[in-house]
């Protein structure tokens, strides 16, 4: 082995090393995932690159969905591949990167293969934990040598990529774990202290970035009434039913969670107060047009909000619970001026606040 090549397994093994700690230190599945795919785009030369992966552990399928970067992603295709099929059987098997001709020659015939070949990847990585595949890592079409030389991989960068793919494959059951424990199986949202993580680490990012981001604060109007009347059935309806309003209306680098109760609190990535305020707007609007019926009966929902804003101009001493108390106190501020609105926590209505405590429920 040459200098030159010493030089280059050493600087590889120390990204890779580098990329152990981030991967180890990432919760939020969406986000390992991204940075699984740029990383293999950048160490195998790729212009491209996808993973498939389960929603759950118990998942029977995996699934494309929104991870993949400068893939040719058709609209009218379900990139679903079985947990049974075939074709994981022999990513299974092999537990090696493979590339689609080689795929064929183990199973000629494959609905399964069809489906993934249309993505046209050059290499099929499958991940694998326990021995048992977590994901399917895609890469796209090569970036052409300067030289001009062959664009097949190396036995090299399939080690290369096979570590990597080890790696990730540890990284995303991880999260998945994470994923499930922190998840509300009644609302499908976050609990709280899943939510206070990802906030402190954006609040971080925020103040290093010069960024800006806005905390939501919502309740349930008078819920114990609905509770009383109908009964804690139709309750878990209800909040079941507003928690799905509000995960649909954000994008998927928001965050929504069930703070406790009838209370939930999103957190709006790169959003000022004013943009925030129009997102829980909207919210708040669905929610009172919407026709709840539990039995028969039909139930008019509202919800009220509060919204605070963060960055490091504007209160950057703030910690993600004094964050969320502000929101907490403009929510009240709504309540108290009679519900089924928003408010905004400009500076001077806390200051107000702090010296009187708005009435509860």
């Amino acid at each position: 082995m040459n200098e030159t090549s010493q030089e280059k397994e050493i600087f590889d093994l120390e990204q890779t090393l580098n990329l152990f700690r981030s991967l180890c230190t990432t919760i939020e599945l969406p986000k390992l995932i991204q940075s699984i795919l740029y990383t293999s785009m950048a160490q195998m030369r790729v212009t491209g690159a996808g993973m498939l992966t389960m929603g759950t552990l118990e998942s029977g399928s995996f699934r494309l969905g929104a991870n993949a970067v400068n893939l040719e992603v058709s609209p009218i295709i379900k990139y679903m591949i079985p947990t049974k099929s075939p074709l994981v059987s022999v990513l299974s098997s092999l537990a090696s990167p493979v590339t689609l001709a080689q795929l064929r020659d183990k199973i000629p015939v494959c609905k399964d293969l069809d489906t993934i070949e249309s993505l046209k990847p050059t290499l099929v990585v499958p991940l694998i934990f326990r021995r048992r595949v977590n994901g399917i890592l895609l890469l796209g079409e090569r970036i052409e040598n300067e030289d001009g030389s062959d664009l097949s991989y190396s036995d090299y960068e399939k080690k290369q990529i096979a570590t990597l793919a080890s790696l990730g494959a540890i990284a995303v059951n991880n999260a998945s774990l994470v994923e499930i424990s922190s998840t509300d199986m009644m609302t499908h949202l976050k609990y709280k202290y899943y939510f206070y993580n990802i906030l402190s680490d954006r609040m971080e990012s925020s103040l290093n970035s010069n960024g800006i981001l806005s905390v939501v604060m919502f309740d349930i109007d008078f819920f114990k009434k609905v509770n009383d009347t109908y009964g804690h059935n139709c309750g878990d309806y209800i909040l079941a039913s507003v928690a799905s309003i509000i995960k649909t209306s954000i994008r998927g680098k928001d965050l929504a969670a069930r703070y406790g109760g009838e209370e939930f609190t999103l957190l709006l990535s790169g959003e000022s107060g004013r943009n925030a305020y129009r997102v829980a707007e909207r919210i708040r609007k669905t929610v009172e047009n919407y026709c709840f019926e539990y039995q028969g009966q039909k139930i008019a929902i509202t919800i009220s909000g509060g919204i605070a804003e963060f960055s490091g101009e504007i209160n950057s001493g703030l910690s993600p619970e004094e964050l969320v108390d502000v929101a907490d106190k403009a929510l009240y501020v709504s309540k108290n001026k009679g519900r089924n609105r928003i408010t905004f926590a400009y500076p001077a209505l806390i200051a107000a606040l702090n010296s009187e405590p708005p009435e509860e429920d």
